[in-house]
């Protein structure tokens, strides 16, 4: 009992820790909204779009998180569908009942994390899926995006399928593992992800996971410069004929 109180404050702790470390300066939160950015709304749901020609550097991405912050409550709805919460939601199941879940990612999975499993939820007709990963900025998070994804997806695909992804505190792991979804599943750049679930909730990716974000935009970023070269050159040789 000792040991499970112990390994949840540790994970608390540096979830935490992490977050005041990026997302708030001179121990206050002062939000900058740029009210210049154009975007689109469908219902409540609000999807930001920037066009841009190059991936922003860290520390614009660090700004960007700063100038907005959504609700904090233990789970928050950040796409139709897909929530976001922390150890408690993940363990409060009359509230995992009531929001209708019927599936759930650990992001911080195993001995030292939240400990729940398949186990916890089998009198709910819950999918579980666990990720043992660390709120570290040198913990290679990216080896697990397209695991994560295809699990948020299967989770999507089912009928009135409902996913709450999840951490110690809702800001750092789970968030990256959402952002990592919308720009490999939903073809969003990191910057449309970022506008997009920080307006629903706080985020605070650690600098670490947001490299890991950066990489994974100037690869899909690359990917699709190729895709789009190669259509016009296959148009450009079909006009010739």
């Amino acid at each position: 009992m000792l040991a499970t109180i112990s390994s949840t404050n540790n994970a608390l702790s540096t979830e935490a820790g992490s977050c005041r470390s990026v997302c708030w300066e001179g121990g206050s939160f002062r939000p900058h909204p740029d009210k210049s950015t154009p975007h689109w709304e469908s219902g409540r749901w609000k999807m930001f779009h920037k066009v841009r020609d190059k991936t922003p550097e860290i520390d614009d991405l660090q700004r960007l998180l700063w100038t907005q912050r959504g609700p904090g409550n233990h789970m928050d709805e950040v796409w139709p569908n897909i929530y976001v919460g922390d150890l408690w939601a993940a363990r409060n199941l009359k509230m995992l009942q009531n929001q209708g879940i019927t599936h759930v990612l650990n992001a911080t999975h195993g001995v030292l994390g939240v400990s729940t499993g398949s186990s916890y939820y089998c009198h709910l007709p819950v999918t579980y899926h666990g990720i043992q990963a660390f709120d570290d900025p040198a913990f290679d998070l990216s080896a697990f995006f397209h695991e994560a994804a295809n699990f948020i997806q299967g989770a999507l695909d089912t009928p009135g399928g409902k996913v709450l992804v999840h951490c110690a505190m809702g800001l750092s792991r789970s968030a990256t593992l959402v952002l990592a979804f919308l720009m490999l599943r939903k073809q969003l750049t990191l910057v449309e992800a970022l506008r997009t679930v920080s307006v629903h909730r706080n985020i605070c990716p650690n600098r670490g996971f947001l490299s890991q974000l950066r990489d994974l935009d100037l690869q899909l970023s690359q990917q699709q410069s190729k895709g789009s070269g190669e259509n016009l050159m296959s148009s450009a040789t079909l006009h010739r004929k």
